[in-house]
């Protein structure tokens, strides 16, 4: 997988664009119109540029509002934000072991969390589908965990395969590195490796274990997530016409 999609956008180091993905029947993700990434609050006055350049006109903040903070540069008006915490405080309470458990800084908890909480990724993919005009930028923090699992369930709407949609999650690792660094902070990549090597496994097969034995169109329904949404979202995602 090509490392274009990589967006050098100033202040963030883990942006990428969710186009240009292979979907059956010779289509592939549209370039431009879903952005994953870490905390856009600390892009630069250029940052904000670059993303108003990239046609980014909605930001969905997937982050609890502990979590905000204050721009680092001011937010430029044509953006519109939209806060839908991923893991929100009644989540968090309901989790059977502690909250910094390392299995929460992988994809081991996404079948759980969208068999038990479908509304809430449904909610994201909705405030995806029907957003305004211009791509979307979705958000977490280090743009790893929540993100993650909102790329995931984007992309296998739109028909992507479990190893691109793996793959795609992998490409995080390196971005991350240089963050940790900047931030001055222990770089959690080598600890979750090994966490996941423990247990036999890594990252790329627990996602696609997860597409494998849960049915993502089925669980974001029983979520909320309505036939209109579905359509809306194929479209804004996909280039071309169908097959």
């Amino acid at each position: 997988m090509s490392t274009e999609r990589h967006l050098d956008w100033p202040g963030c180091f883990n942006v990428r664009d969710l186009g240009g993905l292979p979907v059956a029947g010779g289509r592939e993700t549209r370039r431009g119109a879903v952005v994953r990434g870490g905390s856009l609050e600390r892009l630069t006055e250029e940052g904000w540029d670059a993303l108003l350049e990239h046609g980014v006109r909605t930001v969905i903040d997937l982050r609890n509002d502990t979590e905000r903070g204050e721009d680092r540069a001011p937010r430029p008006t044509e953006i519109e934000t939209i806060n839908l915490p991923l893991n929100p405080d009644r989540y968090r309470q309901l989790k059977p072991v502690p909250e910094r458990g390392p299995e929460f800084r992988t994809p081991l908890y996404y079948r759980a969390h969208l068999q038990r909480f479908p509304e809430l990724s449904a909610a994201v993919l909705s405030a995806i589908a029907r957003a305004r005009p211009g791509g979307v930028a979705f958000h977490c923090v280090a743009g790893r965990d929540r993100s993650g699992q909102t790329a995931m369930v984007v992309l296998a709407l739109a028909g992507v395969g479990a190893e691109e949609i793996a793959e795609d999650y992998g490409l995080t690792r390196d971005r991350l590195s240089p963050a940790f660094a900047e931030l001055g902070m222990e770089d959690e990549g080598p600890v979750i490796e090994a966490f996941l090597a423990e247990r036999g496994t890594t990252a790329a097969e627990i996602i696609m274990a997860t597409l494998s034995s849960v049915d993502v169109e089925a669980q974001l329904r029983l979520g909320g997530l309505t036939d209109e949404d579905l359509q809306a979202l194929r479209a804004r995602v996909l280039s071309g016409p169908p097959a």
